[in-house]
């Protein structure tokens, strides 16, 4: 009897445990998300998709366009559009696999763009994020 009630509350402390760690993941990337928007806004469009980018990275953009690697998401990003726009979002949702090294998240975002008048011109829609864990224990996204 004494050993059935050890393995009940070990398979009960387990079973918090992993939820704990999950919801713990879960802050991180959504902890993430934020630390990404805020560098958008300190540093740059260019310098936040640079820097937030897993090497292996890969971005979908208007009329489908792939753009693949941190080279080529820097590139993209390196234009005057980007650096007169603002980009503002929110993950509603963040989800974790089940052995940890992915997530991700969807939510809404408003892109603020100026065009040659000053005048801006506000973009909304749906975002959808793929992050992986790195070896240092951060997330850097590999689909955005």
């Amino acid at each position: 009897m004494r050993t059935i009630i050890v393995f009940c509350v070990c398979v009960a402390m387990l079973s918090c445990s992993s939820k704990s760690d999950v919801n713990t993941q879960k802050q991180e990337v959504f902890a993430t998300e934020k630390s990404f928007e805020k560098m958008c806004a300190d540093s740059g469009i260019c310098v936040a998709f640079t820097e937030f980018a897993d090497s292996d990275a890969v971005i979908l953009r208007g009329n489908d366009s792939i753009i693949s690697g941190k080279a080529g998401i820097r590139h993209f990003y390196d234009n005057e559009k980007y650096r007169n726009a603002r980009v503002q979002w929110t993950a509603d949702v963040v989800n974790i696999s089940e052995d940890g090294s992915l997530a991700w998240t969807y939510g809404k975002y408003v892109w603020t763009v100026k065009n040659q008048n000053g005048t801006e011109n506000k973009f909304s829609g749906v975002l959808h994020t793929v992050w992986k864990k790195q070896k240092n224990g951060s997330w850097k996204y590999v689909w955005d």
